[in-house]
């Protein structure tokens, strides 16, 4: 059977992810399967200069989504692609991070599979990973976390999601999608028992040219975000290994008392 990155294979999908921006962090295999594209369709916020590393005549296709706004539901997209395949194209489905973390890739392969279609996926650096990286956050350390876990900030409600035991001391909990529920998200841990005065870590644009990173208290969460205006994408790391980071303090607007350091 030929290898799905094979040129003489036609009709197939590879599902690839993009990372977090950075053309730089794209693997080996990323480059080889755009390289080979007859169709590319991709989500918004991939760079310009990974788009580029398709063929010229490859169809480009953008199914970019915003918060509220869709420019085609997950069914449309399923079956372009794999009409797109049916028609034997090379078509590969590029994702920003990791296609099988909170990028809706395993959807896409099981409608490709229900198709009979042949799929690959190539994984790519997720924004957890590559954002951190940067900010030179270690999201597991031998003496501040054991364990990590990723949520999302945004998915089918925060009220439905059990959190319990995801953050706290020796646990780190990175939060994607949640720079609009960040107030929530504070208000939800909370509850869950966790101090207010958690380290947390934004990490805004990772590895684009215009990052930031930041560092609050968990307390101060939302309106930090406020304060500086943060726009996804953006994820929330909450966790001791945040004082590790090369993140700034903005701690403006609240009170980090002696108790707070002890």
């Amino acid at each position: 059977m030929a290898s799905l990155l094979d040129p003489d294979a036609r009709g197939r999908v590879i599902l690839v992810g993009a990372g977090p921006g950075d053309p730089g962090l794209l693997t080996v295999r990323a480059v080889e399967a755009l390289k080979c594209a007859d169709v590319v369709v991709h989500d918004g916020l991939i760079d310009p200069r990974v788009l580029d590393i398709a063929p010229a005549t490859a169809q480009r296709i953008s199914v970019a989504k915003r918060r509220a706004r869709h420019t085609l539901p997950q069914d449309a997209i399923n079956a372009l692609i794999v009409a797109h395949v049916r028609a034997g194209s090379v078509v590969v489905r590029l994702k920003g991070g990791d296609p099988f973390i909170f990028g809706r890739g395993g959807e896409e392969v099981e409608a490709v599979r229900a198709a009979g279609l042949p799929v690959e996926v190539i994984p790519g650096v997720s924004a957890a990973l590559g954002c951190a990286a940067e900010a030179m956050l270690p999201l597991t350390h031998r003496d501040h976390a054991s364990a990590v876990s990723f949520v999302a900030g945004q998915c089918k409600g925060l009220s439905e999601q059990d959190w319990s035991g995801l953050a706290g001391q020796g646990r780190t909990l990175v939060i994607y999608m949640g720079v609009a529920t960040a107030d929530q998200i504070a208000d939800k841990l909370m509850a869950d028992g966790v101090a207010p005065d958690m380290p947390v870590a934004v990490l805004e644009k990772g590895t684009q040219p215009d990052h930031r990173a930041l560092r609050t208290l968990l307390a101060d969460l939302g309106a930090m975000m406020t304060r500086e205006r943060v726009a996804s994408p953006a994820i929330i790391v909450v966790g001791e290994v945040v004082e590790l980071s090369d993140a700034e303090n903005r701690l403006a607007g609240y009170v980090r008392t002696a108790e707070t350091f002890a």
